[in-house]
């Protein structure tokens, strides 16, 4: 996380509705060789102090000895931010994102809390595509998602810790940020994105 206090004054609140929001991280335990990594999508429950992830029997971190501490790094949009929008002599550039970590310990779920995890995650993500019937299970063959849900297991991340950065250049004078939402702006894409946060966080 980013030293500067000016980019870690995010409500707890608001950084757990951004992590739920996202469902998508990178999931770090250390390893008995050294730190292993998944990319993995999530739900989040327990007042968004739980998130539930599955992984394949083959992950590193599926076969790790667990319980063990782990971090769940949430990646945000970000931009590369050129010293010349600010307006303002002697600047140099950065870049401007919104991180999420949170900490605490991941274990082993029962094993018949796969199948309730696997459902809650797609009705999650199916639901936010516009015009189009969620999908679900019941649209598989007989016994096709009972032999592929047999290569996974599920897991569960207790949260003890919330950290973040949302570097937005709030540490800049309010017409040096004007210049750079309106070049981020212009560019569109992921840096429109980051814009529009400048603009909300203000």
């Amino acid at each position: 996380m980013h030293p500067n206090p000016a980019f870690r004054a995010m409500p707890e609140d608001e950084n757990l509705r951004f992590a739920a929001a996202r469902g998508f991280g990178m999931l770090c335990i250390n390893g008995a060789e050294g730190p292993l990594a998944a990319h993995v999508p999530f739900v989040m429950a327990g007042a968004r102090r739980v998130v539930e992830v599955h992984l394949a029997r083959s992950n590193g971190i599926a076969r790790a000895g667990l319980p063990a501490p782990a971090l769940l790094a949430v990646q945000g949009p970000d931009a590369y931010v050129s010293p010349d929008w600010y307006g303002m002599p002697d600047q140099v550039p950065t870049w401007n994102y919104v991180a999420v970590h949170l900490r605490g310990v991941l274990s082993p779920m029962e094993p018949e809390g796969l199948e309730p995890q696997v459902d809650a995650l797609s009705a999650e993500f199916e639901g936010r595509i516009a015009g189009k019937r969620p999908w679900t299970k019941h649209k598989m063959g007989a016994g096709v998602m009972e032999r592929m849900m047999r290569g996974i297991l599920p897991f569960r991340l207790e949260v003890t810790e919330v950290q973040a950065t949302w570097k937005l250049n709030q540490n800049k004078p309010p017409e040096a940020r004007a210049g750079v939402i309106a070049a981020l702006e212009a560019q569109g894409g992921l840096a429109a994105e980051i814009a529009a946060l400048m603009r909300e966080v203000g």
